[in-house]
């Protein structure tokens, strides 16, 4: 999502490249393009203004440290501000047992599922929780969390008779207490805008369950009506946190960097994709860095932590030091990597390669060498060199690619063996020529 954002700053900072003191007049265009960059990313004008006059005020005077370049000191002082501007300090959940949670937003935001993937993730935390169908107007929505919530493994109440919001809010409370949860989550209707009906039946449910939490599920790509959406409901509802959805989208992001600056709200959750799974606890730090194009080295290791099995790694990794690594070996790699998130997602968590894009069609060749290496037995896949003619043309018509698709996937598995071979061997030099020659021919196919 913050892409360009993270393209300006980069090109802003690095005009202060070689500068021995920062001044008002080598800062002025610096901070002029920091602004550009962030009205482009639709941060709101006033927040941008006093975002960048923060910034100002620190940087001019001071003596750039010998350690340092005037650019670095300044990318600390932006990351500073940044993680203020999108909420530091404590945005987590009331810890209150039973604990309850009101979801409230427009159509369209993200409720439902949201409601589900909030239900799994305190479920990890050791909760027991709870999920009621409070939106009487859209049967599909009951129907949706009910699916959901089997899937997860999350209780469940809905009464699809009732017209009364209110009565099946302390009905869901009942059922709840009875399933022996310790957290409920409500699931209430939406509308395309905001209006007094919408707003008097939240505010009768909220009287009637008494919530620890009121939560606003805002669509992130809607911009600046995303943070005048949240300014509404928090006027009507004291709203006591935000999830953000949709930020895996191409949208440019002004509504996570405006939000908590005018609303006082802080941003407790991300939705950063469809499934269940795509859902994050939100850290400003960690965003703000990946903003500057600095990664989020934290949040990538909690991700293969929670996919990658140690014994499964670390079996893996003595497969790796002792060169046996065969395409069984890559196939199995290559899932855990999957559940992992998108590779374009995970590329914006390394230091240094938020800015790199990946080909667009970077997902569908890794599904093609899936494709390809299951397509071969087992043997061959443990035992590649009995990969002839024939065979190939079989597992080509197989995964339906050409066979000139997986003469190029073998011979690149290859040069990965050679690889490790001399990585197993201490071959410094000879290790990199042959990284050099592989550079520029598009590495691993899907990589």
């Amino acid at each position: 999502m913050f892409e360009s954002l993270t393209d300006k700053l980069g090109s802003a900072l690095r005009n202060l490249r070689g500068v021995g003191k920062l001044s008002e007049e080598n800062m002025a265009d610096a901070l002029k393009e920091v602004r550009t960059a962030l009205l482009a990313a639709d941060v709101h004008f006033k927040v941008a203004r006093d975002f960048v006059e923060r910034v100002q005020q620190q940087c001019v005077g001071q003596e750039v440290l010998k350690s340092v370049t005037p650019g670095q000191q300044v990318v600390k002082i932006i990351n500073d501000e940044l993680v203020k501007l999108l909420g530091e300090g404590e945005n987590a959940l009331s810890t209150a047992r039973p604990l309850r949670i009101l979801m409230v937003g427009l159509h369209g935001s993200g409720k439902t599922t949201s409601t589900a993937k909030l239900g799994k993730l305190l479920k990890k935390r050791g909760y027991r929780p709870f999920v009621a169908a409070c939106d009487i107007y859209r049967p599909a929505a009951i129907d949706q969390l009910e699916i959901l919530a089997k899937q997860e493994e999350l209780g469940f109440y809905a009464d699809r008779s009732s017209k009364d919001v209110p009565a099946i809010g302390t009905a869901a409370l009942a059922a709840a207490k009875t399933d022996n949860a310790d957290c409920i989550i409500f699931d209430t209707a939406g509308r395309l805008q905001i209006d007094a009906g919408l707003i008097e039946e939240v505010k009768r449910l909220r009287a009637a369950v008494q919530p620890d939490e009121v939560l606003l599920v805002a669509d992130g790509a809607l911009g600046q009506e995303a943070v005048n959406v949240a300014k509404a409901f928090h006027d009507a509802l004291q709203l006591t946190g935000l999830i953000l959805t949709k930020m895996d989208g191409d949208a440019r992001g002004g509504a996570a960097l405006s939000i908590k600056s005018i609303t006082g709200v802080p941003i407790k959750f991300t939705g950063t994709g469809e499934k269940t799974a795509d859902f994050e606890v939100f850290h400003p730090d960690r965003l703000a860095s990946r903003i500057l194009g600095m990664g989020d080295v934290v949040s990538l290791v909690e991700k293969a932590q929670e996919t990658i099995d140690q014994k499964d790694a670390e079996r893996m990794a003595e497969k790796l030091r002792k060169a046996d690594f065969n395409l069984e070996d890559f196939l199995a790699q290559m899932q855990q990597v999957k559940k992992m998130g998108s590779m374009q997602s995970l590329m914006g968590m390394i230091p240094g390669m938020n800015g790199v894009q990946l080909p667009d069609d970077s997902e569908k060749q890794l599904a093609r060498t899936e494709a390809i290496i299951r397509s071969m037995t087992i043997q061959e896949r443990r035992k590649p060199e009995l990969l002839n003619g024939s065979r190939r043309k079989r597992i080509a018509d197989g995964s339906g690619v050409k066979i000139v698709e997986v003469n190029q996937l073998m011979k690149q598995f290859q040069q990965m063996q050679q690889m490790m071979k001399m990585m197993k061997g201490g071959n410094q030099k000879k290790l990199m020529r042959q990284m050099e020659a592989m550079k520029g021919k598009g590495g691993f196919p899907g990589f």
